[in-house]
Formats: structure tokens, sequence, C-alpha cells
């Protein structure tokens, strides 16, 4: 179907036969008819005009969301990747504190060993002492009691001197 503008409609010209329309009434109804379409037309145009502008609108939140969406993505991306290095980074520092406090619990049981090694050395060091300190005392003891016994043995000469020299 053909469109018909304003112009046409106004510029119409009919036959006119015997008993036929009244012409000032056609061309009145014509001429509103006329200034309707156009009207509309123009109506129309706007219409399209708002809609190419929108659709244009649209495109470009379109292309926006797009753009979002992969910026969204990435941002994902990344935080999904900074997950992983910081759950590899934890392990890292985990097994590392792990290792250290192996090296530390061996140092320890090595220190206990020699602790208990010099308890050990001082406790034989400690009984030989004793040993020897005793063995000192038994022979100054014995020196005093043999010291003693001559001592009574020269108390007892000198009494007889004493005698023997009142006598």
């Amino acid at each position: 179907m053909k469109k018909i503008t304003p112009d046409e409609i106004q510029h119409q010209q009919f036959k006119i036969r015997f008993r036929g329309f009244d012409v000032r009434e056609v061309d009145g109804y014509l001429e509103k008819m006329a200034v309707h379409v156009e009207s509309l037309v123009i109506e129309n145009t706007k219409i399209r005009e708002k809609i190419d502008r929108l659709n244009l609108e649209n495109q470009g939140y379109k292309k926006r969301e797009e753009i979002f969406k992969r910026a969204i993505l990435n941002s994902q991306k990344i935080v999904e990747q900074m997950k992983a290095n910081a759950q590899k980074s934890a392990e890292l520092i985990i097994a590392e504190a792990e290792v250290n406090a192996e090296k530390i619990l061996n140092q320890a049981h090595n220190r206990l060993a020699q602790l208990h090694k010099d308890i050990a050395e001082l406790k034989r060091q400690r009984i030989q002492l004793e040993v020897q300190i005793r063995a000192v005392i038994e022979s100054h003891s014995k020196l005093l009691d043999v010291e003693k016994e001559e001592a009574k043995k020269s108390d007892e000469t000198d009494e007889k001197v004493k005698f023997f020299n009142r006598h």
C-alpha cells in the first residue's frame, strides 16, 4: 500500500456527477484530513526521531553494560587470583613456620640432652669430690689419731720421767 501524503489528500480531485457529493463539503473534509494527516506525519517523524535517539542511547547503555560486565568479570578473576595467591602465601608461611618450629624443637631437644649430660657429669664430679674430701678427712683424722696416740705416749713418758725425777 502506497503512503498518502497530506499534499496528495489536499490536491485530490474527484469527478463530479449528477447527484454527487457537495464539492465544498468534500473539499473541507479533505482539508481537515490533510491537516490531521500532516500532524500525524509530524508526530510520527518526532516519534521516529525519538525512537532513533533512544535506540542510540540504548546502544550506548548496552556498550557500557558490556564494559561493566567485562570489568566485573576481570575484577572477579583478579580477586580469585589474589585469593589463590594469598592461600599459596599462607601455605608457604605455615610450611616455613613448621620447619622453623621443628628446628627450634630439635635444638631444644639437643640442648636438653646436653644439659642432662652436664648434670650427670656434675653429679659424677660431686661424688668424686665427696670421696676425695672423705679420704682427706679420714687421712687427717688418722693423722690426728696417730698424733693423739703419740701425744699420749709422750705424756706417759713425761709422767714416768717426772715420777722418776721425783723419786
